[in-house]
């Protein structure tokens, strides 16, 4: 089966109409893919900003998503006639502010109104505490985690990066939950092979650096079937994931090393600091999503442009179709 997003290769390409006059980006057999399935209902949290209101309202002219809009009815509607947005067709639930609109998102997630949770213009912590409240919130026992889907113009693979947002410095446990989760999303997408690349600032294991440590762990972690579906390597620094030519240089033995396509950075700080160095430095795009919840949170940004953010979109609606996930929704 060919691979949604993932190497460009004359099969994916030979997928796109003749007449589509350049070649397609990853996002757009993303967003292609997402558009062939039912549209995902979609409880959207506090879209009291164009940004925010005009990603949704996109998404559901997309055919993606089926947008129910939580927060202040007036300020919402004020939003959507100020920057020209029709929002006549979608439903509006009442919330005073953006903590109750949080909570009231998570509740309609328990109620099955929706299959997916979108952020609209509040503070990603006040979303999540709610999604991770021990009582009424959306916990499963994965640890949730962050993956950055990300379209580098210079690389061929499309690169996940996780975690970059969510856990600020995960332990061993937090991390073999954060490389399943990503490997999940792999296979969700398609991925014809999924290569996992645990960075470290080398490639050699070095009781000095804990990362490495960790990385040695993880791999025998996954040789003994506590991580699954994918090939997982390291300690690697990024030019030994990413670059052929340094793996040749360095002479290194390994299936993942120079053609990565998940990356496992040690800690959120260094996660953060590659994808954005990737999103201002090298003209990428990234589209995220959490995972590891009872439903998938697109955790959008208001630097995201339009395409990112439809990419969140249909990444978590591949994921919901995929997995099954409102057999999963319910109160814990």
């Amino acid at each position: 089966m060919v691979a949604i997003i993932g190497k460009i290769g004359s099969d994916t390409m030979n997928a796109m109409p003749a007449d589509s006059g350049k070649a397609p980006s990853k996002y757009d057999r993303l967003i292609a893919a997402a558009k062939a399935v039912p549209p995902a209902p979609t409880i959207v949290v506090h879209p009291c900003d164009e940004t925010s209101l005009r990603g949704a309202v996109d998404s559901a002219a997309a055919g993606i998503i089926r947008p129910i809009l939580v927060g202040p009815e007036g300020k919402i509607r004020d939003t959507a006639s100020k920057f020209g947005l029709d929002i006549s067709g979608f439903e509006i639930v009442d919330a005073p502010h953006s903590e109750a609109a949080a909570t009231k998102g998570v509740e309609l997630i328990h109620a099955a109104k929706g299959e997916m949770l979108m952020k609209g213009s509040l503070h990603t912590d006040e979303l999540m505490r709610s999604v991770t409240a021990k009582v009424g919130g959306l916990r499963t026992d994965r640890r949730i985690s962050h993956v950055f889907v990300m379209d580098v113009p210079a690389y061929a693979e499309t690169l996940f990066i996780t975690d970059a947002a969510i856990n600020i410095f995960p332990d061993l446990d937090a991390k073999r939950d954060i490389i399943q989760n990503a490997i999940d999303l792999a296979h969700a997408l398609r991925f014809k092979e999924v290569r996992v690349a645990i960075l470290s600032a080398m490639e050699t294991v070095n009781p000095k650096v804990a990362s490495t440590i960790e990385a040695a762990a993880l791999c025998k972690m996954a040789d003994r079937g506590q991580i699954t579906g994918a090939i997982v390597d390291g300690p690697l620094a990024l030019d030994n994931a990413i670059s052929l030519e340094s793996v040749k240089i360095k002479k290194i033995d390994s299936e993942v090393a120079g053609r990565a396509n998940v990356l496992v950075v040690p800690d959120l700080e260094a996660g953060n600091m590659l994808a954005k160095s990737l999103s201002f430095l090298a003209n990428a795009d990234a589209a995220g999503i959490v995972l590891g919840a009872r439903v998938p949170i697109m955790l959008t940004s208001r630097a995201d442009g339009p395409l990112a953010r439809l990419a969140s979109c249909a990444l978590a609606a591949l994921l919901v179709r995929k997995t099954g996930a409102p057999a999963v929704i319910g109160t814990p």
